[in-house]
């Protein structure tokens, strides 16, 4: 396990949050921009990019960009639920890419670049079917075609190269594809603290 320090969160990359925490997954395009999208919410405590939804064990960057191993760039968010509930992290998914384009993400071309959602527990599957299902007549209204992020159960998660890590840090000028939308993502439509959610939790501290 890496002990890398977060160079924005200061926290460490796979490292746990104090209290209860919650891990959430999402893919939508190049990792690099997703991954800064959450690190900059409010509410989010480590963020680190990876890979997941494929079938090859700890795949390489190069290995993933061949379509092969059938897993896509993903971004891994521990976050505070009391601070930031998982539909607000959904508002932020939603409103920063085009969640209609298949497999790919403007120019970013492959299944690797898909639009994905991970879930960790059945709660947020079903949190996630209903923001799906709110934000579908804004995307028609928009002229778009129907939405195909898919919603899964989170599988393995295989960390990236370290050069990845908070690459648009490390890189301020370096490629991004992410940002408004122009659409507005529909909140609330399933709270969870009115649901008897069991996160997945990270392990204590040893």
């Amino acid at each position: 396990m890496t002990t890398k320090t977060h160079p924005v969160l200061h926290h460490p990359i796979e490292g746990q949050a104090p209290g209860e925490s919650a891990i959430a997954y999402f893919a939508m395009g190049c990792f690099w921009g997703a991954e800064r999208l959450f690190w900059q919410t409010p509410g989010v405590w480590t963020t680190s990019v990876g890979y997941m939804g494929g079938n090859t064990e700890n795949p390489t960057y190069e290995q993933v960009c061949t379509g092969l191993t059938g897993h896509a760039e993903a971004v891994r968010v521990v976050y505070d639920p009391e601070q930031v509930p998982y539909e607000q992290l959904l508002k932020v998914f939603f409103e920063n890419h085009d969640p209609t384009q298949g497999m790919r993400q403007g120019n970013d071309i492959g299944s690797q670049y898909r639009s994905a959602i991970f879930t960790t527990t059945p709660e947020q599957a079903e949190t996630a079917e209903a923001v799906k299902r709110a934000f579908e007549p804004a995307v028609k209204a928009s002229g778009l075609g129907p939405i195909t992020t898919s919603i899964q159960a989170a599988g393995p998660y295989w960390l990236a190269e370290d050069y990845h890590q908070q690459y648009l840090f490390h890189n301020p000028n370096g490629y991004c594809n992410h940002g408004p939308n122009g659409l507005s993502c529909p909140t609330g439509v399933v709270r969870q603290d009115q649901v008897p959610a069991q996160q997945e939790q990270l392990p204590p501290r040893s």
